[in-house]
Order: structure tokens, then C-alpha cells, then sequence
């Protein structure tokens, strides 16, 4: 496994989640290389979406897997000299036969693993997975369509399939782990204020760190929408239960690789949560 300690203490520059052509990333791996090490970063990890067992737009395919393995190989005999390249991929947890711990991932000899749940199944088809991850426009729609508008039902199934996941394993890292709460929160504002909210997200907690994973502080939609996966109310259970920690800015744009993650990074150490280098 990745030595991601080290890192975090050094004065390296990193990113561990990012996108690339393979899935819904919007530039080629070597575009996000050259502006990684523009950048100053020092490591760099790929994380795709991970092939799925149905047909997605934003996941790999089991051939494009092959075909990014390899891609990055290439790109490390020609950038290694300037730059550390992680090969991973964003295990999505379907069930309890396709998530991180399918023997199908050991194929790959990736330096660590994220995992993560964007789809939760029809409530009138138990085997249509849809994703809750998009837009809260999209969001909204499927919530008729497919969830009854019943979004406390879909809050319990979306933080059931992460608990399911954290007992499985598989994996290294649990990648945005609260999401569903933004699009949640637009549905019912307050919702996760809401205490039966706040328990299932205490829940979690408490099984992040039994099976001793690492959390993901996500800054994809602080530019945006000004939170973080945890989200920022939540920070406190970061301190109370000494959670391991990465500053991940789940880029799918080249400019993106750094966005949040610095503002995000200075937060927690005022907070004594995150100790780089001279913190």
C-alpha cells in the first residue's frame, strides 16, 4: 500500500482521485500529467470509475480497464523522472457480488484502492441500478421516476449499500462518502440536520475506523457549492475519532487537479486535523 503518511507529512504536492479518458474525465491521461507536474506535484493518482456489470456512461469498460493499465505504464517510462503515477480505480459498490472485494480487481496491480456508492436500486426494479450522483436537476427527476420521492428512503438505501461496502472491503480509501447529502439537502432542505440523519452518518464513522479505512476530505464542489465530502458540519467526527485523512480534489478537468484543496488543507489544520510539513 501507498504510504500515504508519508506523503501527507512531506512537502509534496499530491492528488489521489481523478478521472480520465476511460471514463467521464474530460482531457487524456497525459494531458493531466503535464499539468500535474506544471503544477508542482510531486504524486499523481488515477482513479477511474471502475467497470460495472451493466452498461454506464461514466464507467470503464472491462476492455478500456486493459487499455488505461496500460496507458499508464507508458506515461510512467516517460514522465517517472518528474513525477509519481499511481495506477487505481473508484470501485463502485453495487452488491455484494460486484464491489472492491470482487476477485475480478486483482487483476490489476493497482497501489490502492477508492471505493465508493453512486448507484442505489428502483424501488419498483430492485435489479435497475440508477445514479444518484449527477446533478440535483437530474436528481430531482429520478426521484419521481424511480424513488417515489421518498428521499429519507433513499438517504438509508444510499448509506446501507456504504456500510454493506465498509464491511466487504476490498479497498484503501472510502471516496465521498456523504455526497448523498447534497443532493439531498436541495430535495429537503435541513435534512442533514435531521437526527436520524446525523446517526446514520455517525454510523458510518464508527465503521470507517473499525475496518480502518482512510477518509476522503473531497473538494470537487467547495468551488461550486461550497462543501466538502464530509461535509464541513461534520469535521467535528474527523477530530473525535482520529480519522486518517486525504485532501483529494476528484478532478475530471486538468486546471481542476488543485481546486479546493488548499483552502480545504489550511481548515483542517486550524482545526488540528491535518499536520504537513511544518503544521
Amino acid at each position: 500500500m501507498v504510504d500515504f503518511a508519508a506523503i501527507i507529512k512531506s512537502t509534496d504536492l499530491y492528488n489521489f482521485h481523478s478521472h480520465t479518458q476511460f471514463c467521464d474525465g474530460r482531457a487524456t491521461m497525459e494531458q493531466f500529467v503535464v499539468e500535474a507536474i506544471a503544477q508542482g506535484f510531486t504524486h499523481y493518482g488515477f482513479s477511474p470509475h471502475s467497470p460495472i456489470p451493466f452498461e454506464s456512461s461514466c464507467n470503464m469498460s472491462r476492455a478500456g480497464a486493459l487499455e488505461y493499465s496500460a496507458e499508464v505504464s507508458r506515461l510512467r517510462e516517460k514522465y517517472g523522472d518528474k513525477i509519481k503515477l499511481y495506477l487505481s480505480m473508484e470501485i463502485d459498490y453495487i452488491s455484494p457480488e460486484w464491489n472492491a472485494s470482487n476477485p475480478y480487481f486483482d487483476e490489476f496491480a493497482m497501489d490502492y484502492r477508492i471505493s465508493a456508492v453512486h448507484f442505489i436500486s428502483s424501488f419498483d426494479d430492485p435489479a435497475k441500478y440508477i445514479d444518484i450522483d449527477g446533478s440535483y436537476e437530474s436528481f430531482k427527476k429520478k426521484m419521481g421516476l424511480y424513488f417515489h420521492d421518498d428521499i429519507e428512503a433513499v438517504v438509508r438505501s444510499f448509506y446501507s449499500q456504504s456500510m454493506e461496502m465498509i464491511e466487504l472491503g476490498g479497498f484503501d480509501i472510502i471516496g465521498h462518502f456523504d455526497k448523498i447529502g447534497h443532493n439531498a439537502g436541495h430535495h429537503r432542505p435541513g435534512i442533514e440536520d435531521e437526527e436520524w440523519y446525523k446517526r446514520l452518518v455517525e454510523l458510518e464513522f464508527e465503521a470507517i475506523m473499525d475496518n480502518r479505512l482512510i477518509i476522503e476530505v473531497n473538494t470537487k464542489a467547495l468551488e461550486q457549492h461550497g462543501r466538502t465530502f464530509p461535509n464541513h458540519r461534520i469535521w467535528h467526527l474527523l477530530n473525535r475519532y482520529n480519522a486518517p485523512l486525504l485532501v483529494n480534489s476528484d478532478t475530471h478537468y486538468p486546471h481542476l487537479i488543485n481546486a479546493g484543496r488548499m483552502e480545504t488543507i489550511a481548515s483542517l489544520a486550524e482545526m488540528g486535523l491535518y499536520s504537513p510539513a511544518g503544521g
